[in-house]
């Protein structure tokens, strides 16, 4: 009997074991004192990504030619679209024939993929749920605006929409653990896309706004009503470090634990007018701190996350891999909620979605207003959620941008949005290559980014049209960033200044690391760029420079190979890269 106990109890540790390699197999979050580590297959993972176009998985044999083609572009990771509509062509008839495609076409070309399930929402409005769902709005409630018209989008409190938002979106998940669950070639899923009630004629025509929040009937009984204890709480257990827009109107209004919207929040403010043609709109950022309609966003995000929770802890429970939400951002002609989509996943909702969408691993933005690049990612870069950009600029500024962004903040994801081209906005120029020749670069640094993300070691230079130098300090060096054609250059070798004109078009990245007290790694290019280094500290009688330049070089099996420069080509105050050109340097440094 005691031999029999001892077998049956190694059998179950030995399935407990099995069972917890596993879990431990999926793509997952690793978070660490001062970071948080995508891991696929056992290891650090950073998504050199692209997003296709919304309708580029919308048949198979459409998306069959494109796996190769971003392959070759050097991507690592392809995000790309999957809708209810097709998923559930009829009420509880389940299709997944197109995901298996992707699959299949994303393992023959070596590619991870990211899901985008466009579910009850896509870009504020829900024209991806299926035609049973969009023609029975009694069943499927719609948004109204406040003037009472109704919107195209369902309501975030609409039971029956979650239900059935759910049930779709929770035989994905059964399926993809079914057919991917050994082989890991999906390692995150979004959940809906850039959510929230948007007036589009407020949005793109600059007419009075009208979605601040859903004014449906069942909302407007909502915002009447009391405010969640559950979120009261949250707010109460996190007062110390919560987002400052939320903290304020919270303070100000005697931090009540009990009330309405309006009795907890206060009454909102209406937003300034603004006039898109006024020439001086891009130059003030007052609007960054001013937040109208705030207690009508926080109820929206409230509902808005509540509803996505459901999905993700479904999702959990049967395959537990990374999701994230995405965001369509606040910005300088959309500076209220109902002109940008109210309720998603802005920075300064934060805290409204940690309370309703615990579940939800990571907030992210889609970026393409270039001028607020740092404002943006120093928002979404927060202890414990490093940044997922799913969308970006396809073009060539934003491709050197990319060496930016994996330098400066701790970015598990950087994707430029039309990748594949073809379609009828931000597509991907077919004869402009850059992110071919970064991605081509970074693919072999990604192990080191993801080594030194949450450091002080690692950090980044720009140069764009709001700035024609950078500089940072890491260590005890001082480091620059400027283009070639200035008056240093010219001094030596007579090149002309460039105009303002050339200086506002370059835009220039890098990437730097320090990997030694006297030894740096420098990536980047794309626009013309020059990495000096310096002491801080230097003074007549201390200085330093190159004590050893090597240009690095990769072979196709990702062997490094070094060549040393010297002379003409670290003579005017560090590693050059031509305007066209990606390059990685090892730089060595000595004092004298």
């Amino acid at each position: 009997m005691k031999t029999l106990r001892r077998l049956m109890a190694a059998a179950c540790c030995s399935i407990a074991l099995t069972a917890s390699a596993q879990t431990e197999a999926i793509p997952h979050l690793e978070k660490s004192k001062n970071n948080v580590q995508l891991m696929v297959d056992g290891k650090p993972f950073i998504m050199l990504a692209g997003e296709l176009h919304n309708s580029s998985t919308g048949s198979s044999h459409y998306m069959a030619p494109i796996w190769q083609r971003m392959a070759d572009k050097n991507l690592n990771t392809v995000i790309a679209a999957v809708s209810w509509e097709l998923v559930e062509p009829k009420e509880g008839k389940f299709d997944f024939r197109l995901v298996d495609d992707m699959l299949e076409g994303a393992r023959k070309a070596n590619l991870r993929l990211v899901l985008l399930w466009f579910g009850s929402w896509k870009n504020g409005v829900s024209t991806y749920v299926p035609g049973w769902v969009k023609k029975d709005q009694k069943r499927f409630p719609l948004a109204k605006y406040k003037d009472g018209e109704v919107s195209n989008t369902l309501s975030p409190l609409g039971q029956n929409s979650l239900k059935a938002d759910l049930r779709a979106f929770t035989e994905l998940m059964k399926h993809i653990k079914a057919v991917d669950g050994d082989k890991h070639t999906i390692i995150a899923i979004q959940i809906e896309n850039e959510i929230g009630t948007l007036d589009m004629m407020a949005s793109y025509m600059n007419k009075d706004n009208r979605a601040m929040r859903d004014y449906s009937e069942a909302a407007n009984k909502a915002f009447e009503g009391q405010v969640p204890s559950k979120l009261l709480d949250y707010l109460k257990a996190n007062r110390k470090i919560l987002q400052p827009a939320v903290a304020n109107v919270w303070n100000v209004n005697g931090n009540k634990m009990k009330g309405t919207w309006e009795e907890v929040f206060g009454k909102s403010l209406p937003a300034k007018k603004v006039d898109r043609n006024d020439p001086n709109l891009m130059k003030d950022l007052s609007w960054q701190k001013e937040f109208p309609w705030l207690t009508e966003e926080i109820f929206n995000a409230w509902h808005y996350a509540s509803y996505v929770e459901q999905l993700a802890t479904a999702a959990k429970e049967i395959y537990p891999i990374p999701l994230y939400v995405n965001a369509w951002l606040k910005q300088h002609w959309a500076r209220e909620p109902g002109k940008y989509p109210s309720g998603g996943p802005q920075p300064h909702l934060f805290d409204i979605w940690h309370a309703a969408a615990p579940h939800v691993d990571l907030l992210g933005p889609d970026l393409y207003a270039t001028t607020l690049f740092d404002w943006v990612l120093g928002g979404y870069d927060q202890p414990g959620n490093p940044v997922i950009m799913p969308e970006t600029k396809s073009s060539a500024d934003g491709a050197a941008r990319s060496f930016y962004a994996l330098g400066r903040y701790n970015m598990l994801c950087y994707s430029p949005f039309g990748i594949d081209g073809g379609g009828l906005t931000l597509s991907a120029d077919p004869n402009d290559h850059s992110y071919d020749k970064a991605y081509g670069l970074l693919k072999h640094l990604t192990p080191l980014i993801a080594k030194y993300n949450g450091t002080k070691q690692k950090n980044g230079l720009l140069l764009d049209e709001g700035r024609e130098t950078d500089q940072i300090q890491m260590g005890k060096y001082t480091i620059t960033a400027r283009p070639f054609s200035t008056r240093a250059s010219q001094a030596v070798v007579g090149v002309s200044i460039a105009d303002k004109e050339k200086a506002a078009a370059n835009v220039a990245g890098a990437l730097i690391i320090q990997t030694g007290e006297d030894e740096f790694l420098v990536a980047g290019g794309i626009g013309e760029i020059v990495v000096g280094f310096r002491l801080t500290n230097a003074d007549s009688k201390h200085h330093a420079f190159f004590e050893s330049v090597d240009e690095i070089t990769f072979t196709e099996d990702g062997q490094e190979l070094l060549h040393r420069l010297n002379g003409d080509e670290t003579a005017y105050g560090g590693p050059v890269i031509p305007k066209g050109e990606v390059k990685a340097f090892r730089v060595r440094l000595y004092e004298y």
